[in-house]
């Protein structure tokens, strides 16, 4: 149990601790920690994934992880890391997207255990909450010019960029949240982001002032890939862990291309091998990380969505960028595609327009661009014509099959396919 925080040291998770002594005392035993959730989407995306990751070792070194959802907080928005305020949802859209999550949390989390999660939402204690009661017994513990030192709030007035009451006000709630886990459910620990340092800095104030008693708090740093972008977040969208919301072809192939930079940072941190196999992978190179990339993608796709579903996306990929025959079966059963009907292929539709429909780039500008660098394929072939048109000879048709089909490569590791149909 105590070995928790050398651990999660070693893989790259501790980014900083309030009272580094104090939790490795608490860790001697069974502790309880949480992580909040807010509920403004139906689904987490890959940014999500590794305070996912750190309440899976939380628990399996034999602690219990609560999983608190955001069902209050989510009516208020949290000001942290935004530069104006957020869409203020509707009761029925944060039931909605609670229902969902808690589909995504199972994958990590076991619920059945002896130190099973808790999935808690503070939905429950906050819209009960007495105003003027509240204001006496919470608010007098706040001083309004340390809570205009939050970096969240100064960043926003930096900016001259409206904050609403509304959002002042969470920081209030959060610290809350930890008053309130602590008095039912004796929780010592808040796990969270560096972002939420300053929220989480303001309940353990909270709960030492009301219950006179130290609880503590861990954050977890910001990733970025080695391009300097936010974790999670692609040209082409979010990295979603829901396959509703992407398919969990186009999920493997995100793995799959990582950066030689980052490919062992990602197997620290978003997967459970060990940690000597991993120290192996850091003298590759080039062509030699390609295997390397291959077990984070499947590792990772096996945790999101599971073996089978990743040892598909994996012979898909093989199949079709390795081989020199097109499998029908293969290509009708893939969802990396988009499926156009004949006239659409008569009236004429651009190379450019199917590159960005297949979220193999983001722009006319960036599909012109990989063209003119002679990295698009179609079936094989080099296009190098910028304006190039589909037409219907390119799709290619077996004796008996109604289906037709044309595979689109950008690079050795992208592609996508077009079905034809009548």
């Amino acid at each position: 149990m105590n070995d928790f925080l050398k651990y999660i040291k070693s893989r790259g998770y501790l980014h900083q601790c309030t009272n580094e002594a104090g939790v490795t005392l608490a860790l001697k035993k069974s502790t309880t920690g949480y992580i909040g959730f807010d509920c403004t989407s139906d689904s987490l995306h890959a940014g999500s994934l590794l305070p996912l990751m750190l309440l899976r070792i939380f628990q399996k070194f034999g602690h219990k992880p609560i999983l608190l959802l955001g069902g209050g907080t989510t009516l208020v928005g949290d000001p942290s890391g935004k530069d104006e305020t957020r869409k203020i949802l509707s009761e029925k859209d944060i039931k909605n997207n609670k229902n969902k999550l808690k589909e995504v949390f199972k994958k990590f989390v076991s619920f059945e255990s002896s130190n099973n999660a808790l999935l808690i939402d503070n939905y429950d204690w906050l819209t009960n909450l007495k105003y003027i009661d509240f204001l006496r017994e919470i608010g007098s513990k706040f001083s309004v010019n340390k809570m205009m030192s939050l970096e969240s709030i100064k960043q926003r007035l930096n900016r001259e960029q409206n904050l609403s009451f509304l959002e002042f006000n969470y920081s209030l709630l959060q610290a809350y949240d930890f008053l309130e886990l602590k008095r039912k459910n004796n929780c010592k620990i808040q796990f969270g982001g560096s972002d939420q340092w300053g929220n989480i800095v303001s309940g353990i104030d909270l709960v030492r002032k009301i219950n006179n008693e130290e609880v503590f708090g861990v954050t977890t740093p910001l990733i970025t890939t080695s391009s300097g972008k936010k974790m999670g977040k692609t040209e082409s969208g979010a990295i979603w862990l829901s396959e509703d919301k992407l398919d969990v072809n186009s999920f493997w192939q995100y793995w799959r291309n990582t950066s030689d930079e980052d490919v062992v940072k990602f197997l620290y941190l978003f997967t459970e091998i060990e940690n000597k196999q991993i120290e192996k992978f850091k003298s590759l190179k080039g062509e030699e990380l390609n295997d390397v990339k291959i077990l984070l993608a499947n590792e990772v796709t096996k945790l999101c969505h599971d073996e089978e579903l990743s040892k598909s996306a994996e012979n898909e990929a093989k199949l079709v960028l390795s081989s020199n025959e097109l499998n029908t079966k293969t290509l009708k059963n893939s969802k990396n595609k988009i499926i156009l009907k004949k006239d659409q292929i008569t009236t004429g539709i651009t190379l450019k327009q199917i590159l960005i429909d297949l979220k193999l780039c983001t722009s006319n500008g960036e599909a012109k661009r990989l063209i003119n660098q002679n990295a698009v394929k179609i079936n094989k072939e080099i296009i190098r014509d910028k304006d190039y048109i589909l037409n219907q000879k390119l799709f290619v048709k077996e004796t008996h099959q109604k289906d037709q089909y044309v595979v689109i490569y950008v690079g050795k590791k992208k592609y996508g396919i077009v079905e034809l149909i009548t």
